[in-house]
């Protein structure tokens, strides 16, 4: 007899079916459903026994709430030919049971998308079948955590539907990395357990839909943890043309990659290549799918190039990525996709990249897709709120200062080597602050267990350390916290003290958080309605589930989800390994200090991201003030990298224009300076950009040097074009309180930036790189006439300006997470930026803005249609025109707020004393013009500012 958990999930498909041809005719409604439900169970009546009613309606809200974004391509076809069509696509079995299976556990909406998303990207290689020799090297752009696995098994399955016959997956570093995405490969495609020991066939997954033999792919690695390619299965095994496909999913070392090849060119190669002499293999098509393609598989040597772009074709690429392209060039029909997050290092490898031995580098050259994700998924930007006007993320995200005592001391200092003992005041314990988060996580496990999401997994990241003997010192700190936690709320004995910590953390924190993450997100919150008395009341069995495992290279403490039928609950401890890739089911709770500053490492290391459903309002993010400072500085220049390549792509761009955008662009220090291969001199271009001052020295004298050298400013100007402008658009209006300065000469712009002092910890906004970088253009033709802006506040407080004016100063709320500067979330309002547009370019711009505003719904906050333009939009119709709007690169916009610091700081208290700060925002037209100017660092001064990279 099924589980309750399995017959909901079987009344959930079911209805989901049913309701799915009742979408087109109207609203789904939670009445509706209840009527399907009905309609359900009278096929069935043992699906209804201890049915969770209120629980399937939730998920089914849920999944008919849902939409989901359409990926956006840079692509170059040159040499390709069209083939996928839908009669081609009659009567794929792979395909077909994937699907089906995928069904039981996603909207119709997210499986359609999928389907349409898989559809893209094969046809965007070649056809299996085309005769000759050809070579497609494409790359897809997700998301964190937001289901890339799922989107290549599905290509995966129509690949070897279509006919290709090899596929090999490159799947991390790491045993435990490699062997998940064997387990969901298992699952996912070949649709049976993978074992080396017995014949016996278990069936799982989409074998459970269609387990017809004659479709069963062969395998030639397995899920066991020293499951990969390995010296006995390249003795044994043996390989011929054949109708089934073969699988391998192996990680990216040296031994493997080395082995694989070997025997590709001893048992596999059909032929030899009369020019190079290798051996091909020409009768099997491949496909390789490289999972994290930034890590590991770029080339960081450095290749060299001659005057007329070159290269050294003797330059020896490092280990890894010499071997993938090996492998790649042993075939003659190769197809290669690339899969990651964060794509900056893939788009530096040098379009021109090849040597003789190993062909082309792996520059994405045929495409780029950018995968748009569901409106389901709680990425960077809304955590950490880059797209709300006021800068504020979710309230899911605690700021910790207790883990260190300066530099060198206390539980976990950020710069600790492996010698270091935990100990918080002396003692052999944890900080307060990771007390909390375990006792958050109680919490969370308990009331998703009210939620009846009690057989679902439930996990909590701790990552403090890469050094496994800490780790293992932690993991024990930890089970003793937990197991003294258990045995009091077990034993009602010495509790009452953690019961009222509990209970205060329910009051103070839970409560008001999930009214208002249900206020933002109802359909990813709970129902809501639980009370601290029902909590209490299954908190000890709670907690009596709750394992602490460690995950590391020493440790043999897998986290085994797919063998935990009951829904594991557990504490994950470890370094790297939970840094990239390896997924943490039901993930709510992360303790994170790890100190990379780099994008592409940082931003791997969130596991936090991806779905929430049912209970996004009681996860929690514990991080250091200087982390949560890095998050929202690279997932902004992460986000306006998005939607440049989203307006590249409407305008028919290629893989190398937005090569060439990323590598200039002023943000991409935070990546690694080997995979960058420039580690010493940048080109950086601030053109299309938006640059805004959130980031202020402490110090009241560069304060008030700031506020003179902005008075310096309005004096050179002289009278103001527009006093208070007013502007009538699409029916609306918009004042703005301040002043607009009409064609202002650059030289008098550079003058200013000249006396402006940015803080060293405004990474992106460097007055002496602005004024260097305006001055250039201005040399070129370009920016060569400002407008200025005083932006000021209606009711706020009065400030005298030069030349007889006068402002009503904004104020913004401080950040307190770090205590050497001031911080703020956003400068600009979102509609600052139009102050100066007239009205056929405002119209153009939010032509723009709609165009795109549905690529990507996990990167909006809102899902009502934009009213205004937004900033990329802005900036793109100024600098490159639109239909009845002629390109206006010459004008930049200067944007100056006279912040009210002291009422900004606490609002209760009236000022002691006149205290003003100036901040700026700049706004640059987007441009191809040549002029950069150069940036030079080195590794020293790198590993000082980013940390070391990974």
């Amino acid at each position: 007899m099924n589980s309750p958990a399995a017959n909901a999930a079987k009344v959930v498909t079911l209805v989901q079916t049913l309701l799915s041809e009742e979408e087109s005719v109207g609203l789904i409604t939670p009445a509706l459903i209840e009527e399907k439900i009905d309609q359900v169970l009278t096929l069935n009546a043992r699906w209804g026994v201890d049915l969770d009613r209120p629980a399937v309606v939730d998920e089914l809200i849920r999944r008919f709430s849902l939409w989901v974004g359409r990926e956006t391509t840079l692509q170059d076809n040159v040499g390709h030919v069209g083939w996928l069509d839908a009669a081609r696509k009659k009567d794929w079995r792979y395909w077909q049971r994937y699907r089906e299976w995928m069904e039981q556990k996603l909207s119709q909406r997210a499986v359609d998308a999928l389907d349409l998303a898989t559809d893209h990207v094969l046809g965007l290689l070649e056809d299996p079948l085309r005769e000759g020799s050809w070579d497609r090297r494409g790359l897809v752009v997700g998301h964190v955590q937001s289901g890339k696995t799922g989107n290549y098994t599905g290509l995966i399955c129509k690949a070897a539907d279509a006919g290709y016959k090899i596929v090999i997956v490159l799947a991390g570093l790491h045993n435990n990395l490699r062997s998940q995405t064997q387990m969901r490969l298992d699952e996912g495609f070949l649709g049976f357990e993978t074992s080396r020991f017995t014949d016996e066939v278990r069936t799982i997954g989409v074998g459970l839909i269609d387990s017809d033999p004659s479709i069963r792919p062969n395998f030639a690695t397995n899920r066991a943890n020293n499951g990969d390619f390995s010296a006995a299965a390249a003795r044994n095994l043996g390989i011929s043309p054949e109708q089934r496909p073969w699988l391998f999913v192996v990680k990216k070392n040296k031994s493997v990659l080395d082995r694989l090849n070997r025997w590709i060119r001893h048992h596999v190669a059909d032929t030899e290549d009369p020019a190079t002499g290798r051996r091909m293999v020409t009768s099997l098509p491949l496909l390789l799918i490289d999972d994290e393609a930034d890590h590991a598989s770029v080339d960081t040597g450095g290749q060299a190039f001659d005057a007329e772009g070159n290269p050294d074709e003797e330059h020896e690429p490092t280990a890894i990525n010499r071997l993938i392209r090996r492998i790649l060039c042993s075939f003659s029909r190769a197809a290669y996709v690339g899969y990651t997050a964060t794509p900056f290092a893939n788009i530096f490898i040098h379009e021109k990249g090849r040597t003789r031995e190993e062909g082309p580098d792996l520059f994405p050259a045929s495409f780029i897709i950018n995968l748009g994700a569901p409106s389901t998924y709680v990425g960077p930007a809304r955590v950490f709120g880059i797209r709300s006007e006021d800068g504020e993320g979710l309230p899911l995200v605690q700021p910790v200062h207790d883990f260190a005592e300066g530099e060198s001391h206390g539980w976990m200092p950020l710069g600790h080597k492996a010698t270091h003992r935990p100990l918080y005041k002396g003692e052999d314990r944890m900080p307060p602050s990771l007390e909390q988060a375990i006792l958050s996580f109680f919490l969370a496990c308990a009331v998703r267990n009210l939620r009846g999401q009690e057989g679902q997994h439930a996990s909590m990241l701790v990552h403090v350390t890469r050094f496994a003997n800490l780790q293992q010192q932690v993991a024990y700190q930890v089970e003793t916290f937990v197991r003294q936690a258990r045995q009091r709320l077990t034993r009602q004995i010495d509790h009452a003290e953690l019961v009222a910590r509990l209970e205060a953390l329910w009051h103070e924190d839970f409560e008001p958080t999930s009214t208002r993450i249900r206020n933002l997100f109802p359909d990813q919150a709970g129902a809501g309605g639980e009370i601290w008395e029902e909590v209490l009341s299954i908190l000890p069995d709670t907690v009596a589930d709750i394992e602490v495992r460690m995950i590391n290279g020493t440790a043999k403490d897998a986290l085994d989800y797919g063998d935990n039928g009951r829904g594991l609950k557990v504490i994950a401890i470890g370094g790297e390994k939970l840094s990239r890739g390896l997924t943490l089911e039901g993930l709510s709770t992360s303790y994170f200090l790890r100190a990379s500053r780099m994008y592409d490492t940082l931003m791997q290391m969130g596991r936090w991201f991806g779905y929430r459903p049912g209970y996004l309002d009681l996860c929690r993010l514990y991080t250091t003030g200087e982390l949560i400072h890095w998050f929202r500085h690279i997932t902004a220049a992460a986000e306006e990298l998005r939607e440049e390549f989203d307006l590249m792509a409407a305008s028919g761009g290629t893989p190398r224009d937005y090569g060439l955008k990323v590598q200039s662009h002023s943000t991409l220090l935070v990546t690694s300076p080997l995979k960058m291969r420039a580690a010493r001199s940048l080109q950086l271009s601030f053109s299309g950009q938006l640059l805004e001052t959130v980031v202020f020295h402490r110090a009241s004298e560069v304060l008030d040097a700031n506020v003179r050298a902005g008075f310096d400013l309005i004096r050179a100007m002289g009278k103001p074009t527009e006093t208070n402008p007013n502007r009538i658009r699409n029916g609306m209006e918009q004042e703005w309180d301040g002043y607009l300065w009409r064609n202002v000469e650059a030289r008098t712009i550079t003058g200013f930036l000249q006396s402006y002092a940015t803080h060293p910890g405004a990474h992106r906004v460097v007055a002496p790189l602005l004024a260097e970088f305006v001055e250039s253009m201005a040399e070129a033709g370009e920016l060569t006439n400002w407008n200025v802006a005083v932006v000021g506040a209606h009711g706020g407080r009065k400030l005298d300006l030069p030349n007889g004016l006068s402002t009503r100063m904004p104020r913004r709320t401080f950040r307190t997470e770090m205590d050497d500067r001031y911080s703020i979330g956003r400068l600009l309002s979102p509609r600052d930026e139009a102050i100066d547009l007239d009205e056929p370019q405002w119209l153009a711009a939010l032509q723009k803005t709609r165009e795109t505003w549905k690529a990507d719904p996990a990167r909006q906050q809102s899902d009502v249609e934009p009213e205004i333009p937004n900033g990329p939009a802005i900036r793109s119709v100024l600098g490159f025109g639109a239909a009845g709007v002629q390109p206006r690169p010459d004008r930049g916009l200067l944007l100056l707020y006279f912040i009210d610091k002291e009422r900004s700081l606490n609002d209760d208290e009236e000022p002691r004393e006149l205290s003003t700060m100036l901040a700026i925002g700049m706004s640059f037209p987007g441009s191809n013009s040549g002029p950069k100017i150069e940036y030079k660092v080195d590794n020293v001064y790198w590993e000082q500012l980013y940390g070391v990279a990974d």
